[in-house]
């Protein structure tokens, strides 16, 4: 079967929607006042990410999150507005598709041959614009979104090594569990070397949602038709639809989400913008932490290639896992708590 269940999967599904609950407590009382003051990024929706990213254990799990809210009072990332970054959007190198997969994920067109600046930080910032934009069009009963990567133009002038990393450690460490499936559609042979250095950036877990399609190919291609309506999806992936990207189509675009992004931060409030209180609350020590696990044990148990695939053998993806691993099953995080969630900057 092409899409393998990971480790933190088949321990979900150990979990009883109980067992899951109880966890997600734990986080809650581990973290302490900080899940009051942050009651959106706190929902169960949100938790569960964490703690399926960490296999369920429910102090890394703390700490991932504590490390989220510090790197988003530092970043802002819902303060970036269209202005900030316009210019690294120019070429197109990274934009939302207008369309979503067949399950309400948001789509990500990667081209990193389109690579217009020199700057990792400002294409770094740029990334988690577009992160943050891609959460904030996702469907009610959706968390995770689709990476699709177009290698027109790529050499291998196009790789910054340092740009790699930082987006591997900017997507898995505060954005977990954000991410469907990353599809490399027709990489070129010499991507094989590149392939070979990225790998020890990336979580297991990472690595293997990454599936490689290839023109060629009619088993991989079946990949695009279960997770996309080809008269929707771009004819660069294999579809229907001619058009291409245009800037100024897509500024309007983003104008438009930076309003509803406005628009909600102002009905609600920034919590984020509250920085000294939240420092205060990451700054308590922590020497509840012991005694919540044991209390949280005794209501819940828990139990606990490097080279570029070919296409040879590509089977089907099957139901459940072309929809992937959602928070919102066995009734952990309904689609109301993933909305709050999620836009909702708040993660």
């Amino acid at each position: 079967m092409l899409l393998r269940k990971s480790r933190s999967s088949a321990v979900e599904k150990a979990l009883s929607p109980e067992e899951q609950q109880a966890k997600i407590n734990e986080v809650r009382r581990i973290i302490g006042p900080l899940s009051e003051a942050l009651p959106d990024f706190c929902s169960d929706a949100s938790i569960s990410r964490y703690l399926r990213s960490r296999n369920w254990n429910a102090e890394k799990a703390s700490k991932m999150l504590k490390e989220t809210v510090k790197w988003r009072l530092k970043y802002k990332p819902e303060a970036i507005r269209w202005e900030d970054v316009a210019h690294e959007a120019a070429t197109g190198k990274i934009y939302r598709a207008d369309y979503s997969d067949k399950y309400g994920r948001s789509v990500l067109v990667m081209r990193p041959g389109f690579q217009n600046t020199n700057s990792a930080e400002g294409q770094i910032r740029y990334l988690v614009y577009c992160m943050e934009n891609a959460i904030l069009n996702l469907a009610a009963d959706q968390e995770q979104m689709v990476w699709l990567i177009d290698f027109q133009g790529w050499t291998m002038a196009s790789v910054s090594v340092k740009v790699t990393r930082e987006t591997a450690h900017v997507l898995q460490d505060f954005y977990p569990e954000r991410l469907a499936y990353g599809i490399p559609y027709n990489p070129p042979r010499i991507f094989e070397s590149f392939w070979k250095m990225v790998k020890p950036f990336l979580e297991h877990k990472t690595y293997k949602k990454v599936k490689f399609v290839y023109s060629d190919d009619v088993a991989s291609q079946k990949i695009m038709t279960e997770l996309f309506d080809m008269d929707k999806l771009e004819s660069a992936f294999g579809g229907h639809n001619p058009v291409g990207f245009d800037i100024n189509r897509y500024a309007e675009r983003m104008k438009e989400d930076d309003k509803k992004m406005d628009a909600f931060l102002n009905s609600r409030g920034s919590t984020f913008s509250q920085q000294q209180p939240l420092v205060s609350l990451l700054q308590q020590p922590e020497s509840s932490v012991s005694e919540a696990h044991s209390e949280a044990s005794s209501e819940a148990s828990s139990s606990s290639d490097s080279e570029l695939p070919k296409p040879e053998g590509i089977k089907n993806l099957s139901e459940n896992e072309i929809k992937g691993q959602s928070g919102c099953k066995n009734g952990v995080a309904s689609g109301s708590e993933i909305q709050h969630d999620m836009i909702r900057k708040s993660a």
